[in-house]
């Protein structure tokens, strides 16, 4: 039997085994090339965008941290001349304490100014200088820019130092809006506004509005003794004074704050 001749497929699959590797390699090669070159192009095209955003970044965050240590640093240095201005006001340097002041009132947000200027309204007050001092509350109680407790404070005190000159109509349309429960100057507003209607002849508003302050436990316990006597004269229950409630000493609680006249005295103290 004739042997048949060896078969060339074995040497012809591996090289073309070997040609299809190689090739696959090549295109490997080209893509990895062609990535490289988007990403080199795609780089060279954002570079600059992208780095000049990254500046833009670094920057505002390195102005906003230089405004915020500004702003605190600011407001640190405000609040240690303001003590440095109270400290001269308890010690009766009142001149001294403003000129420190009226500096204030030109710095800072509107609470720090209009702080600074109610006590410069203190100060004249202490002065003897009525008619000044009430000017500079009147001022404050009508700028809109004042905290709301700043302008009511500066309403009580403003009537409190021009009482004996103002009709009641006058002190009732003032501090009307201010004596009411919840108010912090529920007490000392309502307590001027009940005065104000005695004068005015209400004596029912003002017996009613005087045992109203005497029972609301939110009010300083010495406006609480004192509407609750006027309160009683006028026929009307303020409450009963607790012994915690009763000063121990009454001369040193009149000397602390002034005394309110009787309910048949036309001005107060």
């Amino acid at each position: 039997m004739a042997i048949p001749p060896p078969s060339n497929n074995l040497p012809v699959t591996k090289a073309a085994e070997r040609d299809a590797a190689q090739q696959d390699g090549f295109l490997r090669e080209v893509d990895e090339a062609l990535r490289e070159d988007q990403v080199v192009d795609a780089f060279k095209r954002f570079a600059i965008p992208v780095g000049a955003l990254l500046a833009i970044l670094l920057l505002a965050l390195a102005g906003y941290l230089y405004w915020d240590n500004s702003v605190k640093s600011a407001a640190a240095l405000r609040s240690e001349k303001a003590m440095i201005a109270l400290d001269k006001l308890q010690a009766g340097q009142f001149a001294a304490a403003a000129a420190d002041f009226e500096a204030l009132t030109k710095e800072g947000p509107d609470a720090s100014r209009m702080l600074a200027a109610m006590n410069l309204a203190v100060i004249a007050a202490e002065q003897g200088k009525v008619d000044d001092a009430a000017k500079r509350f009147a001022a404050i109680a009508a700028d809109s820019k004042a905290p709301k407790l700043y302008r009511e404070l500066a309403t009580v005190r403003e009537v409190t130092l021009r009482y004996d000159t103002m009709k009641p109509d006058e002190v009732i349309t003032k501090l009307k809006p201010i004596a009411v429960p919840g108010n912090a100057y529920f007490g000392s507003a309502g307590e001027l506004l009940g005065m104000a209607y005695l004068d005015g002849g209400k004596t029912d508003l003002a017996g009613a509005l005087f045992a109203q302050i005497g029972q609301d436990k939110t009010v300083p316990q010495s406006v609480r003794v004192r509407v609750r006597q006027l309160a009683s004269g006028l026929g009307y229950d303020g409450g009963v004074d607790l012994p915690s409630e009763v000063p121990a000493d009454p001369a040193a609680a009149n000397q602390k704050e002034p005394a309110q006249p009787a309910p048949d005295q036309k001005k107060p103290a």
